[in-house]
């Protein structure tokens, strides 16, 4: 594995971990996640041909760090209670834009970006499904200021809401798929003296 692609898998982690407390917050995310990238990708492919390789960097940064500030505006003039949960996250999202150029996302196939985006989405909303239902004992609290969410149990597991409980939570789903995917005709090992 390079470290390009560490930097970019450690940028989604910081995402992944930190919007996902709440399935409020991690849909506020995506929402800005998709929006910020999109459009970071559809201006930046006339442009791409057009720059040198010294002259990308600046550019990729500048339009980046215009995108998610434009859209940390927009989330606070229109929707402040959710502005209020993922407000740290929207200059990461312009900072991945910017990881995710340097890797060479945005020059894949289109078929391919929209895979890991999706792939990046579902592991998110399972992720703060899991950690809101554990850690609260209900889930969609703070999808509306009228509505409590669907409750499910009295009390929760706070530390689950917490980052070091998502990392378990994390480890623990990446466990259940790598064992989930295992093929069930291994052969058994024999061990010799």
């Amino acid at each position: 594995m390079n470290t390009s692609a560490t930097l970019a898998n450690s940028m989604m982690l910081v995402l992944l971990i930190g919007a996902t407390d709440s399935v409020a917050g991690a849909l506020a995310t995506l929402l800005i996640f998709a929006v910020v990238v999109g459009i970071y990708g559809l201006c930046m492919a006339p442009l791409r041909s057009r720059l040198s390789n010294e002259s990308l960097l600046p550019v990729s940064l500048v339009l980046a760090a215009t995108l998610a500030g434009s859209a940390d505006i927009v989330l606070q003039r229109g929707a402040l209670q959710w502005h209020q949960l993922i407000s740290l996250y929207a200059g990461l999202i312009g900072l991945q834009c910017v990881v995710l150029e340097h890797n060479g996302f945005f020059r894949r196939p289109v078929r391919n970006r929209l895979k890991l985006c999706g792939l990046f989405a579902a592991l998110m909303i399972v992720l703060a499904v899991l950690r809101e239902l554990i850690g609260q004992g209900s889930i969609g609290h703070h999808l509306s200021e009228h509505w409590q969410g669907l409750i499910l149990f009295g009390d929760g597991l706070h530390f689950a809401t917490l980052a070091p409980g998502a990392f378990i939570l994390l480890g623990l789903l990446l466990a259940a798929r790598q064992a989930w995917a295992r093929p069930s005709d291994l052969p058994e090992e024999t061990h010799h003296p």
